[in-house]
């Protein structure tokens, strides 16, 4: 009777242990982001020459739940998860997460936008709080807002300045975002793609040869130290634009000129109206 009794405990807990194992199985995050991708494909659109984007933030706001969807799962992912995987897929999760919380912020107030009450994500926030510091959603276990992901979390933890390129504010001046969500086993040549296409677009990054300056974008003066700590090669703003010298000229002369590096640089105002596709 006791061999009988104890063979079925032990194939009890067997049976128990291979259900706790599947149901992980079915509980691990999808580092692919297919939901996000998808809503990105839908409402993300790209300019003519493929260097620009706007969303087109009417569709998404009537097809939200997706996104929300999405967003759900993001924050249902543990600090203990989150440890356990790769560093590529930690900062694809925490971009994908800026850019999507970001969107959800301008859902969450589109009507205001509709009305003609805010134009500007920066309209969102008040007299002493930023939009960027609102606490609107949840992340790794904890109340987080947009601010906590860049500077508390991409900025601390990666060397990876061309990040930059990648989060996106929602506002004109911002680089593209993308139709796609960030995935890890794409992540360096998505990056790469971010900035080449950023520094490419005239309207954003510009040269002046007959003013001996190169205007960029404020991003790069903002987050300029970002790019002067010799992160993947980067000790200066000029670095930067030595990688992306063919992205940005727009024929030999210029490329010749660039080489040269003995240009000034100068920073463009930035447009933070709401990156809708009614500003394309």
């Amino acid at each position: 009777m006791v061999n009988k009794l104890t063979y079925a405990k032990t194939l009890s807990y067997l049976l128990a242990a291979v259900l706790m194992m599947s149901s992980t199985a079915v509980l691990a995050f999808d580092h692919q982001h297919p939901l996000f991708t998808q809503v990105l494909s839908d409402v993300v659109k790209l300019s003519p020459n493929k260097k620009q984007s706007r969303v087109d933030y009417g569709q998404l706001f009537k097809q939200s739940e997706q996104l929300n969807q999405y967003l759900v799962q993001l924050s249902s992912v543990k600090q203990s998860e989150y440890q356990l995987w790769t560093g590529d897929e930690q900062l694809s999760f925490l971009i994908n997460a800026y850019n999507g919380f970001t969107l959800q912020l301008i859902i969450q107030n589109y009507a205001k936008f509709q009305s003609g009450k805010v134009e500007s994500i920066k309209d969102l926030g008040s007299f002493f709080s930023s939009p960027w510091k609102q606490s609107f959603f949840a992340l790794l276990g904890e109340k987080r807002n947009l601010d906590n992901i860049e500077h508390d979390m991409v900025r601390v933890w990666f060397e990876r300045p061309r990040i930059h390129a990648a989060l996106v504010c929602a506002a004109v001046s911002c680089p593209p975002l993308r139709n796609q969500a960030f995935i890890a086993d794409k992540l360096d040549q998505q990056l790469d793609d971010q900035m080449s296409q950023f520094l490419s677009d005239d309207k954003r990054n510009t040269i002046k040869i007959s003013e001996n300056r190169v205007y960029l974008s404020s991003i790069f003066k903002w987050y300029g130290e970002d790019f002067e700590k010799g992160q993947q090669g980067f000790n200066t703003i000029k670095d930067l634009i030595k990688v992306y010298q063919t992205d940005m000229a727009n024929d030999p002369q210029q490329l010749t000129w660039l080489q040269k590096q003995n240009y000034e640089i100068r920073y463009l105002d930035y447009d933070w109206r709401l990156n809708d596709i009614s500003t394309f």
